[in-house]
């Protein structure tokens, strides 16, 4: 029993809770934001550190054995994706304190974001299929109240095209969850995988393979149901897209990588093929899109869906080194994008604006902001000695040594593509003379210093940590290694869970 495993979801949950109990002091929401998240990253870490040192965790709740119980299991992917989530958490809350609104605040913004950051971890810490869905269904119910909060119209209009797929998506799951106990007789993804492993009817499988990855590739904002995501995240208060940018399409990535590295890797020259023209579609659909916008946050948003494609690229390959690269780009991209999403929230509360042809001169009279936007800008480009370059070189290593070159050939010009959209951002809202005479140009209204740095530090903070992956990645490389390892070793994570070898009956 390791009962850290449960303190990510629970902490989270009883801030939310805490939340409500002060519904009428957004003084203590405030407080209990920050310390609630502040406590799920000091959790994560423990976690990520415990797994890292004893191996896979788990945690039988209610005493429960598995099968029979629901179980909550912590390997290294799990842990990391944690840690990751209580950083964004932090950032994220942090930025809220000066972002959003009373407006937004008094509708229940902050026990929201609590609920979704359990949903997020939720999702990355169960062990049985049909919880996975649950979690994603918290998530679902959280993103969509956050998205409506302020019911303006371009909200609602987003927030539609964002639950309609989601929707549709979450049918499909719960679809295929049920054929698979059905052909099983179990939910926990462990025996799942072991009693899979059994079975003669392999049509089937693939049935429920492609179910899956239709399913959880909708939730990554994978091609070609991919439209919901820049339809939807640049309509929200920025905090919220950047609190999505970061997590939401990550968890369907992950659970990609959880199916398909311990469910369904019987036939990877069928399914894994699929998903590697799926990856370069995903990339190129995304980066084009981002080519056509000017607008801040939606350029921004078609390169969430560009950047997935790297991810599943990754797990396509289902080489050692690819699975590396999938689980390396994860991490720097989570951070990466969180923080072009809260430095496009500074530049709008200074200029009033995300369009690009009413934005300029920022770099004149906050070169701090330009610097710090240039950042995680080059490192989604793949520049050196950013965390994005080593990312994408691994990911394209892996490709090449898999002699996938018209994949790879796609890879390195989306990589090309993504750094002309960061230009044209850098040039548009930094460098060129702010539109003369035009009320874009002005600020919207004073930003006070306290306000300023409230907003700047959880920027500058994960700018530093872009910068730390980028000149000593050997603390990340090497998690990801053992992650990549356990990943495509099954066997440790069903021996961990049931407590039988992973291809015993």
């Amino acid at each position: 029993m390791t009962p850290q495993i449960a303190l990510p979801v629970l902490i989270p949950l009883f801030a939310g809770a805490l939340s409500l109990v002060f519904w009428r002091s957004r003084t203590m929401q405030r407080l209990i934001a920050v310390g609630g998240t502040v406590g799920l990253l000091v959790t994560g870490i423990w976690l990520l550190m415990t797994v890292n040192r004893d191996g896979i965790q788990v945690m039988q709740m209610g005493g429960w054995p598995a099968p029979f119980g629901i179980s909550l299991v912590a390997d290294l992917l799990g842990a990391l994706m944690v840690v990751l989530t209580g950083i964004i958490g932090l950032a994220v809350a942090l930025f809220s304190l000066a972002s959003v609104g009373r407006g937004h605040q008094d509708y229940g913004y902050f026990p929201l974001m609590h609920l979704l950051l359990a949903g997020v971890a939720g999702a990355f810490l169960t062990g049985d299929i049909f919880n996975l869905y649950v979690w994603f269904e918290v998530m679902l119910v959280a993103s969509f109240a956050l998205l409506i909060l302020g019911s303006e119209k371009p909200q609602m209009e987003g927030a539609i095209k964002y639950v309609t797929l989601n929707l549709v998506s979450s049918v499909l799951f719960l679809v295929a969850v049920g054929l698979l106990y059905g052909m099983v007789g179990t939910l926990n993804m462990a025996d799942i995988a072991r009693r899979l492993a059994t079975l003669d009817d392999t049509g089937m499988v693939d049935v429920l393979a492609m179910m899956f990855m239709v399913a959880f590739g909708i939730k990554a904002a994978a091609f070609p149901l991919f439209f919901w995501l820049p339809a939807s995240y640049h309509t929200p208060p920025v905090a919220v897209s950047a609190l999505f940018a970061g997590l939401l399409t990550k968890v369907g990535v992950y659970a990609l990588f959880r199916v398909f590295t311990l469910i369904f890797h019987h036939s990877p020259g069928y399914t894994h093929e699929i998903l590697l023209w799926g990856a370069a579609l995903t990339m190129l659909c995304g980066v084009l899109g981002a080519a056509a916008q000017f607008e801040f946050r939606r350029i921004l948003s078609f390169h969430i869906v560009s950047q997935i494609g790297y991810m599943i690229l990754g797990l396509a390959l289902f080489t050692p080194l690819a699975i590396l690269g999938g689980v390396f780009y994860i991490a720097h991209h989570i951070i990466v994008k969180t923080n072009l999403f809260l430095i496009s929230g500074i530049v709008q509360r200074l200029r009033g604006s995300y369009r690009l042809e009413t934005l300029g001169g920022v770099y004149r009279e906050h070169p701090w902001l330009a610097v710090l936007f240039l950042i995680p800008a080059l490192s989604l480009a793949g520049m050196p000695p950013l965390s994005g370059f080593l990312a994408k070189f691994i990911v394209i290593r892996a490709g090449l040594e898999a002699e996938a070159y018209g994949v790879t050939a796609i890879a390195l010009l989306v990589g090309l593509l993504t750094l002309y959209s960061m230009i044209k951002i850098w040039n548009e809202a930094f460098w060129k003379a702010p539109p003369g005479g035009e009320a874009g140009g002005e600020p919207q209204r004073e930003v006070g210093q306290r306000e300023l740095w409230l907003m700047g530090a959880p920027a500058v903070g994960l700018a530093l940590c872009t910068l730390a992956i980028g000149l000593q990645p050997d603390a990340l490389y090497a998690l990801a290694e053992a992650s990549a390892a356990q990943l495509l070793a099954p066997e440790r994570y069903i021996e961990a869970v049931l407590g039988v070898p992973g291809g015993g009956s």
